[in-house]
């Protein structure tokens, strides 16, 4: 499979003694042990930001705050009086 872009780094040669044979246990080069690794770090990376856990207890409290009815915010209710510029006045 042919790849769009490069990616290059430097590594010390234990760092990649170790990546080498992680890789060949699994049948697999270098840069394709590498690519896969990183994509899977990165994608649990980007889940962290928009998927979480908690445990009944937490979750009962969260399932409590997003029912219960919005605190007054007269900074919110003002922006949002606030007509939008292609709005008809």
């Amino acid at each position: 499979m042919m790849r769009a872009a490069a990616i290059n780094l430097r590594a010390l040669p234990q760092q990649r003694d170790l990546i080498d044979q992680a890789a060949s246990l699994l049948g697999k080069n270098r840069s394709d042990f590498m690519l896969e690794a990183a994509c899977e770090r990165a994608q649990a990376v980007l889940l962290d930001h928009v998927c979480f856990s908690l445990d009944a207890e937490k979750y009962q409290r969260f399932t409590q705050l997003l029912d219960a009815p919005p605190e007054q915010n007269t900074g919110l209710e003002r922006l949002l009086a606030v007509k939008a510029p292609w709005q008809k006045t």
